[in-house]
């Protein structure tokens, strides 16, 4: 009979469990700092997409969606309401590449937004060369609206003034600025690429008053004279009549 001796180790069994153990807490180490960096690339993520959304949207209402709440929309009785655009943008357009035309308008309405963002106004939107703010809303700030936006009316007609086209240095650019007061109804529009919308009258009426302007002057409504008027540190000339289409 032939006997077969098996030889028990135990410091062998020792260092396999030693080994076994340390890499069980190398996993868990590094297991841990893959969830630490996880964790902070989802946190500077999430930090982006707030910083996001409160430039889409008021920063009282992106609050309001960040908690999770239902933001609806509201009627504002009175705010005022700023539009312009550029006088022959579609000659320069012509005379310009789209890339130049990307730039150009980047730069004014860059120049545009430092402004607007020492006043208590709100950008709504900017649709290819159209500019348009409020005031009043989504806080209510009295009679004020009215001067906030005649005080940044002035601030961009002379910034305009002073704008130069780089690629068409002999171009002079100007500009039409329209407003009007009134009462509108604002609200939350979209889920994906949520927008801070404007409805009502006031809107149509601020966008006309801004198609009938001339260029480098400020078109007010009858509405807006009146509440600025109560300010006493303007100087408005009456234009005359003027035809304008209203909704009814």
């Amino acid at each position: 009979m032939i006997c077969r001796h098996l030889y028990y180790s135990s410091a062998n069994s020792s260092n396999i469990m030693d080994n076994l153990l340390k890499r069980m807490e190398q996993y868990a180490d590094n297991l841990e700092t893959l969830v630490q960096e996880r964790t902070d690339a989802y946190l500077e993520e999430k930090k982006k997409a707030v910083e996001l959304l409160h430039r889409l949207l008021p920063p009282s209402v992106a609050d309001q969606l960040e908690a999770g709440y239902n933001v609806l929309p509201e009627t504002y009785n009175c705010v005022t309401i700023y539009f312009s655009d550029i006088v022959g943008f579609t000659n320069i357009a012509a005379q310009s590449t789209p890339m130049q035309v990307i730039t150009l308008l980047n730069e004014l309405y860059t120049r545009f937004d430092e402004v607007i963002g020492k006043l208590d106004v709100y950008k709504v939107e900017t649709i290819g060369d159209a500019y348009m703010v409020v005031s009043g809303l989504p806080t209510r700030n009295g009679s004020l609206h009215a001067s906030n936006i005649a005080q940044m009316s002035l601030q961009i007609r002379d910034t305009v003034k002073s704008f130069s086209i780089k690629h068409l240095p002999d171009t002079s650019l100007k500009i039409r600025i329209g407003l009007h007061s009134g009462s509108v109804v604002a609200g939350v529009v979209g889920l994906t690429m949520p927008r801070y919308c404007l409805f009502g009258d006031t809107v149509n009426t601020a966008s006309r008053m801004e198609s009938t302007s001339e260029a480098l002057c400020i078109h007010i409504s009858e509405s807006t004279k009146d509440i600025l008027e109560m300010f006493k540190e303007y100087d408005i000339e009456e234009r005359g009549e003027v035809e304008i289409k209203v909704s009814t």
